[in-house]
């Protein structure tokens, strides 16, 4: 039986208006965590940051995102999403406020750390909006509240402009007074999820910290973190690491940066909800398999030396990974509610920290390999070693079920 089937009885709007509304918030959040991509540069003007510096100053607020994943999921399943979910937001904006008074590189790294609250909303939004729709229409719901990745388009393309009139602690102030309003129009506009209403009304205890950890003794949980740790790690790494790229290589202007890391983000974000319908209906592992075999192939046109590629070839390449990369984040996350329904917040929560992860560790690993080899085409060699890896797992483990018989749930295959 299903988590939705075994749920307190809903009206007939609620389930969308809880997707929508939390996508919003999702959107909003992913905006605020995004922020260094655009101001970072000039703080790296500013304060003469080298390569590596500006890497972990970017990376920074993408690590506390990450590492509270898997706690904020699991206090969405024990107090409800409503509540986290809105505290998280209004955390978030508080230290995205703070950072305007930021003047020393630490100070900033400090406040970098409270404005990655903005990114644990992932898993708490997984948690909320899953238990309003049955299995076969999850991964569609999940696609779209995952779209609110295009938060990293709102900041590359409004960003450059505040910063440029105003400077660029009125961009962190004015981003922190639209997330705090988001927290307030969440709360009075949604309601705990069925789930969780049931749970309350039959004073079910929650599970103990062991029951809530156990599924990640599972080497597949760790198989579907490696998955996101791509799909998910490496699109913010490249939503944080393209206008640096193309400033440093192509000598655009932060503008122009700006606006093409954008058209990036856009559709690497809004076809995530794509690859959630397209996973309901094909199957994710149908839909992962097509993801790493393009994503090698683009990787290692794009890890060729910079000069050799012009910038039209450039951006089309990185255009179709973004894309790819869209159907991935979808596809892994409709592995997780087909084969862990009742640990949707713990599995969801590693997995996104280890996602989140790789958005930290890709930036700070992109300026050292920078600063090491001198190459800009270096990151998409990494990148290139990740997607292989990862479809060489998938594959031998794929062929390891079908010869002990195994099979995938429906919804996952």
């Amino acid at each position: 039986m299903s988590v939705i089937e075994k749920a307190e009885p809903m009206s007939a709007g609620e389930p969308a208006k809880a997707l929508w509304i939390s996508t919003a918030a999702f959107t909003l959040c992913f905006a605020v965590w995004t922020i260094f991509a655009i101001i970072g540069i000039r703080i790296k003007q500013d304060l003469g940051l080298n390569e590596a510096e500006f890497g972990l100053l970017v990376g920074t607020p993408v690590l506390t995102g990450s590492l509270v994943r898997i706690v904020l999921g699991i206090w969405t399943e024990r107090y409800g999403g409503r509540l986290v979910y809105t505290i998280t937001m209004l955390a978030a904006a508080l230290a995205t406020f703070l950072l305007s008074y930021a003047q020393t590189y630490t100070q900033m790294l400090i406040a970098g750390l409270g404005v990655g609250l903005a990114g644990g909303s992932f898993a708490v939004g997984v948690a909320y909006v899953s238990p309003f729709f049955p299995a076969e229409k999850q991964g569609t719901a999940l696609g779209i509240f995952g779209a609110g990745n295009v938060g990293a388009a709102v900041t590359k393309f409004a960003a450059p402009f505040v910063l440029l009139a105003w400077g660029w602690q009125a961009v962190a102030e004015i981003w922190a007074v639209c997330l705090a309003l988001m927290a307030i129009v969440f709360w009075f506009t949604t309601s705990d999820d069925p789930a969780f209403r049931l749970r309350r009304k039959r004073g079910v205890a929650s599970k103990s910290l062991a029951q809530e950890f156990a599924p990640l003794q599972n080497v597949q949980v760790w198989r579907f973190s490696l998955y996101y740790f791509f799909a998910f790690g490496g699109f913010v790494a490249l939503s944080l690491w393209l206008p640096r790229y193309l400033v440093g290589v192509y000598g655009f202007n932060l503008e122009t940066a700006g606006m093409v890391a954008a058209c990036y983000s856009i559709p690497g974000s809004i076809f995530r909800a794509f690859g959630g319908v397209l996973s309901d209906k094909k199957g994710a592992r149908s839909v992962m398999y097509a993801m790493l075999a393009v994503s090698a192939v683009a990787t290692l046109i794009l890890a060729l030396p910079a000069a050799t590629i012009t910038p039209v070839i450039f951006i089309v390449v990185i255009f179709v990974l973004g894309f790819f990369m869209s159907l991935g984040k979808a596809a892994v996350y409709k592995h997780i509610p087909a084969y862990y329904p009742e640990s949707v917040g713990a599995v969801g929560g590693i997995v996104g920290m280890m996602g989140g992860l790789g958005g930290f560790i890709l930036p700070i690993a992109f300026g050292l390999l920078k600063d090491m080899t001198g190459l800009w085409s270096s990151c998409f060699l990494l990148l290139f070693a990740i997607v292989v890896a990862s479809l060489i797992w998938m594959h031998l483990s794929v062929k390891q079920l079908s010869r002990q018989g195994h099979s995938a749930p429906v919804a996952a295959t």
